[in-house]
């Protein structure tokens, strides 16, 4: 068993950053010495330049209940940058949002008991991956000025082989005090399974658990969030109801951000898609 430490953590951007050209590619079967389970790691979740997204499907269920309240779906966009040369820390960038739906029909809703259903949508997130000392670390960085959110790594990734297949499990446990002058708490988990090529249908798939509060306009209280999730290449590839709604609702998340330029305007609040848009 190799153990690796990813999570969220402070990002300071550096003044410019271009795109190498990627690693030769590592299969799933050849992974096995450190800098291939990295590449490896890199090349599922983010891609090797091109952008690539993450569709999910899920629901969420009152806390101690276990009542299904309500249904989830989402996605995320990302891209990454290589460094020139190959060495370095490696940069992925990603937009990701996340709306609700009815438990029993699916219907897309704008409306939970009467108060209106607010989408999860971060117009980026910028993690910057390095290797230090056989461990990864993934540094994080989201939000506007001046409340730009750095979430420091406490945890970190389980690099697990499964028989032919690599799991990647990401547990973090989230505790920061918030503007209002509360705390934020909550427990999340990431499991990533990355098979290989023509194994299965869907090579690249990740399940996602979350406890914690639930928002304001579903009544609050705690709550059990779960997703499954799976790679597509194309927005083509989406389930129809969720690239109709994407197209209507969130146009600008069906692309990752261009650039760390792009990032920057975005963290001082110039164009692009906004906070909760």
């Amino acid at each position: 068993m190799l153990r690796y430490l990813v999570s969220g953590a402070m990002l300071f951007l550096v003044a410019c950053a271009s795109a190498g050209e990627p690693p030769e590619a590592v299969s799933v079967a050849e992974a096995s010495a450190e800098d291939d389970i990295f590449r490896l790691w890199i090349a599922a979740r983010a891609g090797d330049g091109a952008p690539v997204h993450w569709v999910s499907q899920g629901a969420v269920y009152a806390y101690p209940s276990g009542e299904k309240i309500l249904g989830m779906t989402g996605f995320d966009s990302s891209r990454v940058i290589w460094p020139e040369g190959g060495e370095g820390e490696v940069i992925h960038l990603t937009r990701k949002t996340f709306t609700y739906t009815d438990p029993v029909t699916g219907e897309f809703l704008t409306e939970f008991n009467g108060q209106k259903v607010v989408p999860i949508a971060y117009p980026y997130q910028v993690i910057r991956y390095r290797m230090k000392d056989g461990l990864i670390f993934a540094d994080v960085e989201q939000g506007v000025e001046p409340r730009v959110q750095k979430i420091e790594s406490k945890d970190g990734i389980i690099a697990r082989k499964v028989g032919d297949s690599w799991a990647f499990t990401a547990p973090l446990f989230l505790n920061f005090p918030l503007p209002s002058g509360g705390q934020y708490e909550a427990w999340e988990n990431y499991d990533f399974f990355i098979h290989p090529e023509g194994s299965v249908s869907e090579p690249h798939q990740m399940s996602w658990q979350r406890l914690g509060d639930l928002p304001p306009w579903a009544g609050g209280g705690k709550g059990i969030y779960h997703l499954l999730s799976w790679r597509v290449d194309s927005t083509d590839e989406f389930p129809p109801e969720l690239l109709e709604w994407a197209k209507a609702e969130k146009p600008l998340w069906l692309a990752p951000p261009e650039s760390l330029e792009e990032v920057r305007r975005l963290q001082k609040g110039e164009g692009g898609p906004g906070w909760g848009q």
